[in-house]
């Protein structure tokens, strides 16, 4: 078994605004840099032996945080980076759904069957997110890993993770600078925190709709 936690980047100057990201590279904002400071010292407890990062701004800028909180220095991974917006790269959530009313629809109640215009479908994350679990599980056996991420891989890993259909991908909360904790085996994965943000007390934000 190797214990997976999965943090979710803190906010980053667009998230405030409803503006999909991707594979584009805001920094963090100024409440994102606390919300950063305050995750590495709520990681501690877990004396995590392993720190990845997605390789954008907003999640190396959270690691780097996490990693002078743990001194564990930071890989990082690009199976878990964001997944390819394509053509909604930079839109606001309400241009998005003006632009294309249908695919956003299908984005909220079957995200399975999206795939992104010039960009990636849900299914090709769920792919390389299940080849980080393989990962995890072979060179990280009996450790506890850290990885920073995005919302869009994170809830593909932990429905993946726990062998749920593909369509239960919105079944995972996943606000900003929060983290969650796969205790994974293939035989009896354990859900065993989700969403947790206690930490962030006036620094918490809830995470918009669709993002």
């Amino acid at each position: 078994m190797v214990r997976i936690i999965l943090v979710r980047h803190a906010e980053s100057l667009w998230n405030p605004i409803g503006r999909y990201q991707g594979r584009l590279d805001p920094e963090l904002s100024e409440k994102g840099h606390k919300q950063a400071q305050l995750i590495g010292e709520a990681l501690k407890k877990y004396n995590p032996t392993v720190l990845y990062s997605s390789p954008l701004k907003r999640t190396y800028q959270t690691a780097e945080y996490i990693s002078k909180s743990l001194g564990l220095p930071i890989s990082t991974n690009r199976d878990m980076i964001e997944i390819d917006h394509g053509d909604w790269s930079g839109m606001l959530v309400e241009e998005v759904k003006e632009k294309y009313p249908e695919m956003f629809r299908d984005w909220l109640y079957q995200p399975q069957t999206v795939t992104f215009p010039n960009g990636e479908s849900l299914m090709d994350v769920f792919s390389r997110v299940r080849k980080f679990l393989g990962e995890m599980i072979e060179k990280h056996d009996g450790e506890t890993v850290v990885i920073v991420s995005h919302t869009v891989p994170i809830r593909a890993c932990l429905t993946a993770g726990l062998d749920l259909p593909e369509d239960k991908f919105w079944s995972f909360g996943c606000d900003n600078a929060s983290y969650s904790i796969l205790d994974y085996e293939k035989v009896r994965p354990i859900l065993y925190k989700l969403n947790n943000t206690y930490y962030l007390g006036k620094y918490f934000i809830p995470a918009l709709d669709a993002l």
